[in-house]
């Protein structure tokens, strides 16, 4: 009898630190393509949790950073076009120097600011920059810099505050707010109904907006019905939303450059797509194929000691692009790529999960995202990504010949 308690004590023990089943994502959507279109897809869950609305292909969602590498795709073809130099000084285009206080002697590049080499550091959620806030404002912040590694040094932390940098210099050569401008001369060459912040999206887009719930089912965002946002910029509390106010240049995170992109699966397959043709989609040149090398070749990789890969997460990065997977100790970067080296870039935000993957060497990629992943979710049993993300990648990229 006495072996017996011992016994069902300890089963009672181990089932205590047995963590409860994670639910089911709410949404998981993927695409597989090569060159030449779409070659395989699925979309299962609801799109929007409180009118049950399915979620289909054509459904656009916020898909976290994987918006910095359209807005690097921008980024080109502005060097194209002369106006942007990846390895000049960003203070000449910004009109006011920007410096690490730390090493006030070191310019920093575009190349620098879009592949997270550039010292600049993230705190306290600086970069969702309220409207009438300026970015070089919150750049005279010594906490917005890491004071140990400057820029030149080579030393990768990610870090979302060089992408509202890089929005206001898009504004201060073009003219133009950053989201009208990407609309204008990024998204709709490549026949994409998406947006950055909802501003420029067509109404039947808004009328698709993919929900994002707290795990209580509380909307934290595109809660839309069919209805753009009164506010579609951050403000402070108290103050008017006032489009009125933005001034040319001065905050380039008002539309979110760093991760507010609103695109379906559908979309992300169209530009990898062009990715994958040097640059053309569908007779339409987008970027040279020399921009397209220049985009996706590696520019940073971790060498055990050169920055923070966070978990393994990122060992390998390029001009707003990763590449996976890296085979140095300590990185964990391969979902489940069976062999191949891809290129593209994870979203992580407000419980979505999304990512684009291309394979040059065979023409082939994928698109996904899922919603409704716990804040502290459980990982993959091979990689740094969470097992819902990786559940998806391994999901659509069976879809791919082999």
């Amino acid at each position: 009898m006495r072996l017996l308690t011992i016994l069902l004590g300890l089963v009672l023990a181990a089932c205590a630190t047995v963590p409860p089943p994670e639910p089911p994502p709410v949404a998981q959507v993927g695409v597989a393509f090569d060159r030449n279109g779409e070659i395989g897809s699925f979309a299962d869950g609801i799109a929007d949790p409180q009118s049950g609305r399915a979620v289909t292909l054509d459904d656009p969602v916020r898909v976290a950073s994987v918006s910095k590498m359209i807005v690097a795709i921008g980024v080109m073809k502005l060097v194209e076009a002369g106006k942007l130099d990846l390895n000049a000084d960003v203070s000449t285009y910004l009109g006011w120097p920007l410096r690490n206080p730390a090493f006030p002697d070191r310019p920093i590049t575009l190349t620098m600011l879009l592949s997270h080499t550039s010292s600049v550091r993230d705190h306290d959620d600086q970069y969702v920059s309220p409207l009438g806030t300026s970015v070089q404002g919150a750049m005279a912040n010594p906490k917005s810099w890491d004071l140990k590694h400057g820029p030149s040094d080579n030393y990768f932390t990610y870090g979302n505050m060089n992408f509202p940098i890089i929005g206001s210099i898009i504004e201060r050569v073009t003219g133009e707010r950053f989201d009208i401008w990407m609309r204008k001369n990024v998204l709709e060459p490549m026949r994409l109904d998406a947006c950055y912040n909802w501003p420029t999206c067509s109404e039947a887009a808004v009328a698709r907006a993919v929900e994002l719930d707290f795990p209580n089912g509380k909307p934290q965002k595109d809660d839309l019905h069919g209805v753009r946002p009164d506010c579609p910029v951050f403000v402070k509390d108290g103050e008017p939303c006032d489009l009125a106010r933005w001034r040319l240049g001065e905050n380039g995170g008002l539309f979110a450059p760093q991760g507010g992109l609103r695109i379906p699966a559908r979309g992300l397959a169209r530009v990898g797509r062009m990715l994958l043709n040097n640059g053309t989609l569908d007779g339409v040149q987008i970027l040279t194929a020399q921009s397209v090398d220049t985009l996706l070749a590696q520019v940073w990789r971790f060498n055990g000691s050169n920055g923070s890969t966070e978990h393994g997460f990122y060992c390998s990065y390029g001009h707003a692009t990763q590449q996976i997977p890296t085979p140095v100790p300590g990185c964990a970067d391969d979902m489940g790529t069976l062999g191949a080296t891809l290129v593209g870039h994870a979203g992580d935000a407000y419980g979505m999960k999304s990512g684009i993957w291309i394979d040059r060497a065979r023409g082939l990629g994928i698109a996904y995202f899922v919603t409704g992943v716990p804040e502290h979710a459980q990982r993959d049993d091979r990689s740094g990504f969470t097992a819902a993300e990786a559940r998806a990648f391994r999901r659509i990229y069976a879809l791919l010949p082999h």
